[in-house]
């Protein structure tokens, strides 16, 4: 390691001694942070990781940096509290996250030689399997958002080995759950449609589109994000320009939106 990277260590061991001392301060003197338990700071962890994602969508690395250290705020925290009642603490927690990366890289702590990225996932998911996990989807949060949780568990049954050979597979895959939706979908005559099968139709076809993006390099919940602030910035533009031109946006026709939804689409 050179000079400069060892000062540099060294500033950032500093500062992480410094997080460790603010947040002793914290829990012994503020009677906020000395209320809070686990439990109460789940859903503030929450939403402090979504507004991570937000900052890294906008890619704002002034608010990444910022929600970086809020996250890492919430870390510790954890960290803190299970300390207090001789559970473990933040050295326990990055000593045993240590030894988990030496253990799953054996490429690079050990003998294994690997020659591409999908041989290193491969053998992570069948470490995790040594490790004690009973099945390969066991990993993935139960209360991920499905759309997340669909790429997780696709990505994971391909570490297993369990994946389509070819694109085309995968967007034949596509179409044949779009026409069984149809099918279910598009009833012409007076009959009920089959809420349930139809909801069950629709999942599966976002499901085959979810493995076909995966299998593209597409992130569908980056995709779907992209094209909701997308709308977002479009829908506000109608607003803006309506109310400009003395209109009210919920008073114009359909047409009349149009004109001002291609006016939109040319920013």
């Amino acid at each position: 390691m050179s000079t400069t990277s060892r000062e540099t260590r060294e500033q950032q061991l500093q500062a992480f001694n410094r997080l460790l001392d603010i947040m002793d301060d914290l829990r012994e003197k503020c009677p906020w942070d000395r209320k809070q338990t686990i439990e109460s700071l789940r859903h503030l962890t929450i939403e402090e990781t979504y507004e991570l994602s937000d900052a890294i969508m906008r890619q704002d690395m002034q608010d990444l940096k910022k929600e970086i250290g809020d996250l890492m705020l919430h870390l510790v925290f954890y960290a803190k509290i299970a300390s207090e009642t001789n559970t473990f603490d933040v050295a326990d927690v990055l000593n045993a996250l240590c030894e988990k990366l030496i253990f799953r890289h054996p490429h690079i702590y050990g003998d294994v030689e690997v020659q591409s990225e999908e041989e290193v996932k491969q053998n992570w998911e069948k470490l995790k399997i040594k490790e004690g996990n009973k099945s390969v989807l066991g990993g993935v949060p139960v209360s991920l958002p499905a759309l997340v949780k669909a790429m997780r568990i696709q990505e994971k049954a391909r570490g297993a080995g369990f994946d389509w050979e070819e694109k085309s597979q995968v967007w034949q895959k596509v179409e044949e759950e779009l026409q069984e939706f149809e099918e279910e979908f598009n009833v012409t005559d007076t009959t009920t449609i089959d809420q349930q099968k139809a909801t069950d139709e629709f999942g599966d076809l976002l499901f085959s589109l979810v493995n076909f993006a995966r299998f593209i390099d597409i992130n569908p919940e980056e995709a779907l994000e992209r094209t909701n602030l997308k709308f977002i910035k479009r829908f506000q533009f109608m607003e803006q320009a309506s109310a400009k031109d003395g209109k009210s946006l919920s008073s114009l026709t359909l047409a009349e939106m149009d004109k001002y939804w291609e006016q939109a689409k040319q920013f």
